[in-house]
C-alpha cells in the first residue's frame, strides 16, 4: 500500500503517520493491491480535527472523511472505520458480477473557457484536458461508484449495450440515466 500524508495546520507528527499507516493497513483485508491512498489531517480553528482519506485500487475510488473535537486519533479511527463500511457494501456487490477485462474505453474530458457574453465570435479555449478509461459497469455498479466518489454524475461504459452513458443525482435525490439512441 502507497499511502502518503499530509499535514495542513498541524506539525508533522510521526506517531501519527505511523498511526494512520496502522489503521489503513486493515483495509487491505477488503481490496486487493495495489492501493494508493492520500490521506489528509487538517486541524481548523485550533479544535477541529479534520480527516479526509482517498483510496484508489484497481478503477475503484474511494472518499470518505470525518471531523472529531480536540482528537487526531478519533477523527483517523472514525474516517477508517466509514471507509471498512464502504468496502464491506463495495466487495459484497462486486461478488455476483462476472471479470470485463479488455473492454474498457478510454475518453477525454475537456474544459473550455466561456466567452464573455459582451465579446461576440470568439472561439473557446481549453483550460483542461483530462484522459480516463471507462470502465464496462452495470447502472447498478456506476450508482455506487458515484456515490463513494461523493459525485453528481459519472459516465461510464454500459457492461449489455457497451454504450457510453450518463448517470446523475436528480435534485429529489432519484438518479436519471442518459443512454444514446442507435
Amino acid at each position: 500500500m502507497n499511502i502518503s500524508v499530509s499535514f495542513r495546520h498541524m506539525d508533522t507528527s510521526e506517531p501519527v503517520r505511523t498511526y494512520v499507516e496502522e489503521k489503513l493497513a486493515r483495509l487491505t483485508k477488503y481490496i486487493e493491491e495495489p492501493i494508493d491512498a492520500q490521506v489528509s489531517l487538517n486541524v481548523e480553528k485550533k479544535i477541529r480535527h479534520k480527516t479526509v482519506v482517498t483510496l484508489v485500487a484497481k478503477g475503484v475510488t474511494i472518499k470518505a472523511s470525518a471531523e472529531v473535537i480536540d482528537d487526531m486519533y478519533a477523527a483517523i479511527d472514525a474516517v477508517v472505520d466509514k471507509l471498512e463500511r464502504q468496502l464491506k457494501r463495495y466487495k459484497e456487490k462486486l461478488k455476483s458480477h462476472t471479470s470485463r477485462k479488455g473492454k474498457e474505453r478510454n475518453i477525454t474530458k475537456t474544459i473550455f473557457e466561456a466567452a464573455s457574453v459582451d465579446v461576440e465570435d470568439v472561439d473557446p479555449q481549453v483550460i483542461r484536458s483530462h484522459s480516463f478509461s471507462l470502465k464496462p459497469m452495470s447502472v447498478d455498479e456506476a450508482v455506487m461508484q458515484m456515490d463513494l466518489l461523493h459525485k453528481d454524475f459519472l459516465v461510464f461504459s454500459d457492461d449489455t449495450t457497451d454504450q457510453v452513458n450518463v448517470i446523475y443525482r436528480r435534485k429529489d435525490g432519484n438518479y436519471g440515466l442518459i443512454v444514446p439512441e442507435g
